[in-house]
């Protein structure tokens, strides 16, 4: 996930994304960096036109952006964080860079396929608040006022 159609863009720079979240179950950690590399494997699979969209940038923000997602979703489970409200941030920033909002909602989609496999029987409430992200994405349509 990066900018608009045919933009080449930068790597991520800034602060740096989350490499570990609190496990669902309450006792330890998820490896956010190996997640989020599954959930970029899978994207790039179905979307194989994002590194000639947006070039080799683009799987270094893939991986930045599902970091976060998967962190989000894992302090919403532990009551920290409203993901919905930090999908809604991500979506309003990528459609003001033309990004396609149904590949964000595809994104979260596979952010929960992976937490199921990889996380096992305590994924199921990450997973679900993931699905319930994707769909609000789906469901509103544009994040842009007026």
């Amino acid at each position: 996930m990066s900018g608009g159609p045919d933009r080449r863009v930068a790597p991520p720079s800034g602060m740096a994304a989350p490499r570990e979240a609190p496990a669902p179950d309450g006792e330890g950690v998820l490896d956010l960096v190996a997640l989020a590399e599954a959930v970029c494997a899978r994207y790039y699979d179905e979307f194989s036109d994002e590194d000639q969209r947006y070039g080799e940038a683009a799987r270094l923000w893939c991986v930045h952006d599902n970091q976060h997602l998967l962190n989000w979703a894992a302090l919403d489970v532990a009551g920290s964080v409203e993901l919905d409200a930090q999908v809604a941030w991500l979506a309003r920033v990528l459609e003001a860079r033309a990004f396609p909002l149904d590949r964000l909602a595809r994104n979260l989609e596979l952010d929960a396929v992976v937490v199921r496999d990889a996380v096992g029987a305590d994924a199921e409430p990450m997973a679900t608040a993931l699905e319930r992200a994707a769909a609000m994405v789906r469901e509103r349509g544009t994040f842009l006022d007026g």
